[in-house]
């Protein structure tokens, strides 16, 4: 009965059975993994990856390029400061939309994703396009993990790694500490970037969480910026090991050259550079680190009773 409630709630956060929303939507999926409640569901042109209720990646049918969710762009901003990357790790798999987007337009770019669920990899290859190829291999395993006993140094790590608890979707806590971002760094190059997807707002919701995570990245990476999206409650951090400060007039500078050199085909790329944020978010003064021996993401994500 449990199972059978979840599942009607979830049809009902996707909006399947809601007031004003296409009825069509079909249920293609559905599984438990030992992680989460998985849904696929087609409606309106578009397939959909659920989580228990939250939706997880967004793709057009007819295109696998399109209709993906805006934040994963932003994955694309890191070539900005490093304009080599041939190397490139992905904590977290979904629906692989980054992972498409990378193998269409970086074609000499070498992909490895760690995905800690068999299920979800299984659904991202049948329903949502996710091959492996020379360029892209998927390892089942924890993101922390994988990156502590890699032997390779990465030119860009990104993360988009989500669980579920008690309280709801949530970011392991294991990978949002000092000592977490200490490891990444020992995996980046000379010139390696960190791009991370937190969902929330610099300003109102789980802002607290947001300025926790810049602070306690600064405790790491000499340089951290900001991309909060437009159309949605994320925002994508760029870490850098890179010393020199950037501000949005280097940024277009950068962007220029990768145009011009044909190296970032993105469409939407001089866009989403506008949504660079170069300070720190207004709570980071008083926000605390997070160490192996205290993070409470729940709390700060206001997951709590």
């Amino acid at each position: 009965m449990r199972k059978r409630l979840n599942f009607l709630l979830s049809l009902l956060l996707l909006g399947i059975v809601g007031l004003g929303m296409d009825a069509r939507g079909v249920v293609v999926f559905e599984t438990y993994s030992p992680y989460h409640h998985i849904l696929v569901v087609d409606q309106g042109g578009f397939r959909t990856l659920s989580f228990d209720g939250s939706t997880e990646t967004r793709m057009l049918l007819a295109n696998r390029l399109r209709g993906h969710f805006e934040y994963t762009e932003y994955f694309h901003m890191p070539w900005l400061w490093n304009h080599d990357i041939k190397r490139v790790a992905m904590i977290g798999l979904g629906g692989g939309s980054t992972q498409r987007a990378y193998q269409f337009y970086y074609t000499n770019v070498v992909v490895d994703t760690v995905e800690i669920d068999p299920a979800v990899v299984s659904v991202a290859k049948k329903f949502f396009g996710v091959t492996e190829t020379s360029r892209h291999k998927i390892q089942t395993e924890d993101g922390r993990i994988f990156l502590r006993r890699s032997t390779n140094n990465y030119d860009l790590i990104l993360m988009d790694a989500y669980t579920t608890g008690r309280y709801g979707s949530s970011i392991p806590p294991h990978l949002t500490t000092r000592e977490f971002f200490g490891i990444v760094k020992q995996r980046l190059t000379t010139d390696g970037v960190l791009a991370y997807n937190v969902i929330g707002q610099v300003h109102g919701w789980h802002s607290e969480f947001v300025a926790a995570l810049y602070r306690t990245m600064k405790e790491i990476f000499p340089q951290v910026y900001l991309f909060p999206a437009n159309e949605s409650q994320n925002v994508v951090f760029v870490a850098t090991k890179m010393p020199e400060a950037f501000d949005a007039a280097r940024l277009r500078r950068e962007a220029a050259a990768l145009v011009r050199a044909g190296t970032v085909k993105l469409p939407t790329l001089s866009s989403r550079i506008q949504s660079f944020v170069a300070h720190p978010p207004p709570a980071a003064v008083g926000a605390i680190v997070l160490t192996d021996d205290r993070a409470p993401v729940d709390a700060l994500l206001g997951n709590t009773d």
